[in-house]
């Protein structure tokens, strides 16, 4: 049988610690190579996200270095992310809150070193004194939009109220409700869980979600605006809160995409096949149901035939969000469904 078959160069790979380690040890040279170059491409401006900034850069470089045993330079680029701290609980700064460009970003950041490192390597007071600031800021908005009643918090980018995960309520609400990123579970119950029922009061007829508030059009089922996002804040709310209904319209969320989540702009994760494909993983972790493992395999059939469906080419056809990356990233992710996770954004 040997003399039939190529050798499968990741066959002690099984997901542990151990063989994750000896795994990045074999690639480790060509990720010392992207980090070194990303390094050198800093803006050194106040661009603080993991996505969209400088902090994403030096927080993976410190995994990076940390997993090759380079301590000291893991530790400069933990300490040269930690330099951005003050920024963003800097109420005065014009800052936004949101995931892409915002303080949700840079959280995710400081989640991402611990998730890697160790849950202790960023204490968890800075973790909460940004989800402090989120909150101030939240507030402050709801009253200046003279919405407190219905929404005790309320964003904005960019002049609009966003829904969605990429720059809205929806991504803001998931990383607000997870356990111990605000100290005080009097606010989570106060302040985020109506906050959360009115975005659940704005859902569409057709079970989908709308880009803004104030904009009904029913015409993006994305990752970044739309159901596909939308599911985590659901998910979450239900694992916190316990109401049925959370659960229930993230089932619904599940059908939107499973009847309009093959978009024509392609299969990447933030508007295309992949990003959309992520919704059956998340309801498949929480519920075991298989019809939702079997959504998730469908969708990557479906991207397995990658530029055969006359799908638009993304503007950066290559990256983590837009392009082939992404969607190979979802590809690997789907061998191990219960420890899938949508990238730079589920803790």
């Amino acid at each position: 049988m040997d003399t039939r078959a190529l050798r499968n160069p990741y066959h002690d790979f099984d997901g542990s610690p151990a063989s994750t380690q000896a795994l990045f040890d074999a690639q480790g040279k060509r990720a010392l190579e992207y980090v070194s170059r990303s390094l050198k491409c800093l803006t050194h401006r106040h661009d603080v996200t993991f996505l969209c900034g400088d902090a994403g850069p030096l927080a993976v470089a410190a995994v990076v270095y940390s997993r090759l045993r380079m301590t000291q330079e893991a530790d400069e680029c933990i300490n040269r992310l930690m330099q951005y701290h003050q920024i963003v609980v800097n109420l005065s700064g014009g800052l936004p809150d949101e995931l892409l460009y915002g303080r949700v970003g840079y959280l995710y950041s400081l989640i991402f070193i611990n998730q890697q490192l160790g849950q202790d390597r960023i204490p968890l007071q800075y973790v909460q004194q940004i989800s402090e600031a989120i909150l101030v800021s939240g507030e402050h908005l709801s009253r200046k939009f003279r919405v407190q009643n219905q929404s005790p918090l309320m964003y904005e980018w960019y002049q609009e109220q966003y829904v969605g995960a990429a720059h809205g309520l929806a991504g803001i609400y998931y990383f607000l409700m997870q356990p111990c990123f605000v100290s005080s579970a009097e606010h989570v119950h106060r302040l985020v869980k109506p906050s959360v029922d009115h975005v659940c009061r704005l859902r569409l007829p057709s079970g989908n979600y709308p880009p803004c508030i104030g904009d009904d059009r029913d015409l993006l089922v994305h990752w970044c605006h739309g159901s596909p996002g939308v599911v985590y804040m659901l998910l979450q709310a239900y694992k916190v809160f316990g109401v049925p209904q959370y659960l229930e319209e993230a089932l619904q969320c599940g059908e939107v995409v499973w009847r309009w989540g093959l978009l024509k702009k392609g299969y990447g994760l933030c508007h295309g096949a992949a990003g959309n494909a992520y919704t059956f993983l998340a309801l498949y972790r929480l519920t075991q149901n298989p019809r939702h493992l079997y959504r998730a395999c469908v969708f990557a059939d479906w991207c397995m035939n990658y530029g055969k469906h006359g799908c638009q080419t993304p503007d950066t056809p290559f990256s983590l969000f837009e392009g082939m990356a992404g969607t190979i990233y979802f590809l690997a992710d789907l061998l191990q469904p219960m420890r899938a996770r949508f990238p730079a954004f589920e803790v």
